[in-house]
């Protein structure tokens, strides 16, 4: 893994300029899509991007906190390569959800709120319109009301779409406790219609695992191994305080596996955990034909971050890849803050475009409105190209 110090650190984030979207006078780094200030209770969440054949890009994020208008998701699009966005359309209610295009379609597939119906909306304009999942045949795909998911990757494998979600099981003492799956539809079925839509066993999780200290795993990334077969990536969090063992590492992604017939999932503690800078917080899988790696942007956490809750920081994105989704290299520090607090570029969804990584991130920083409530509470969301990223070049990143 490649070290850079903090003088390195400090040069990458100082070098970003100001976006040209906006006069708030801080060192903000990208394009403002959106700004909503911390007094106003509407934190932004899940971000996602999609490029459309026509080379449009389409940005999506919903909204929480106490605020009014949360658990609805905003819709943008840029026709100059992310230099200026407009907003085209607000889905309601929808939370946690991935944009996707098929065959021409544009979609959008998340939940109805926290932890709640498993949805999908279509729109044939680009993202202007879009239809409402009424019942089964129109979008309401799984009608119990107990899902979680996020902006995570589809993947085409073996003449289907492929999806993770989690099922949200309760409460144990302070923990969230879910269970992992994956869906999938033939590619030329009708994706709104629940009967298109095939899913795994649920998988359970043990919070003995990883000498006591495992948290959670949940907003997993389907993902098709270097064997052909597909798997689950899922972020892994620890609990906070808990001094993990030297055996385990500071941040682990779990690996569950799929059967060759496309049914099973399953997971092995022993050889499912894997060494992954950032592997506590949610990040997007995406397989490069060009490279031949596995690329990622995560929230590694940087020696003396002074924190006991790894979940939590985010004030560093890095570019990462691996050859074989077992041993992740860091390859460059795309955007840093030395504060831990109050900044964070998390939850980063992204796209190959070309040469470059185009990405969005849910933004905490200053804004002269008192900032961030906290790192967490995202007061910016912003749009991010690194150019080249083959080469990886820290200049080359703004």
């Amino acid at each position: 893994m490649a070290v850079l110090s903090m003088m390195v650190l400090a040069a990458l984030y100082w070098s970003c300029p100001q976006p040209g979207s906006t006069a708030l006078g801080s060192r903000l780094p990208g394009v403002v899509i959106v700004h909503t200030p911390a007094k106003t209770g509407r934190y932004i969440g899940s971000p996602s991007l999609v490029i459309l054949q026509d080379g449009t890009y389409v940005a999506a994020h919903d909204f929480f906190g106490p605020g009014k208008g949360v658990g609805q998701t905003e819709v943008y699009q840029s026709r100059d390569q992310g230099a200026t966005w407009s907003r085209t359309s607000v889905v309601d209610p929808l939370c946690w959800a991935s944009l996707f295009e098929h065959r021409g379609d544009l979609y959008l597939m998340g939940t109805t709120g926290d932890m709640a119906d498993l949805v999908i909306h279509r729109s044939r304009d680009g993202g202007k319109t879009w239809t409402t999942p009424r019942d089964a045949q129109n979008g309401l795909l799984l009608s119990d009301g107990k899902y979680h998911c996020a902006p995570v990757p589809l993947v085409v494998a073996d003449g289907r779409i492929w999806r993770a979600a989690e099922e949200f099981m309760g409460r144990d003492k302070r923990r969230r406790v879910f269970r992992a799956f994956l869906m999938s539809a033939p590619l030329d079925a009708d994706l709104l219609s629940a009967s298109s839509w095939t899913c795994t066993n649920r998988l359970d999780a043990d919070f003995s695992w990883l000498g006591g200290g495992f948290g959670s795993w949940l907003e997993g990334n389907v993902v098709c191994q270097p064997d052909g077969t597909l798997a689950n990536i899922l972020r892994t969090n620890t609990r906070p305080g808990f001094k993990v063992d030297k055996r385990f590492g500071e941040e682990k992604v779990a690996i569950a596996t799929l059967d060759r017939g496309g049914q099973v999932l399953s997971f092995d503690p022993v050889l499912g955990f894997v060494d992954f800078p950032g592997g506590g917080k949610k990040f997007t899988i995406r397989f490069d034909p060009k490279t031949l790696l596995y690329w990622t942007l995560a929230n590694q956490v940087l020696p003396g971050s002074g924190t006991d809750n790894p979940e939590r920081v985010r004030n560093t994105l890095a570019l990462v890849s691996s050859p074989d989704l077992r041993h992740w290299t860091t390859r460059s520090i795309v955007l840093h803050h030395p504060d831990t607090e109050y900044h964070a570029f998390q939850y980063v969804d992204w796209r190959f475009d070309g040469d470059d990584i185009v990405f969005v991130s849910r933004t905490a920083f200053d804004d002269g409105e008192g900032g961030a409530k906290r790192q967490h509470d995202a007061n910016y969301l912003t749009f991010h190209r690194v150019r080249d990223y083959g080469k990886l070049r820290s200049s080359s990143v703004r």
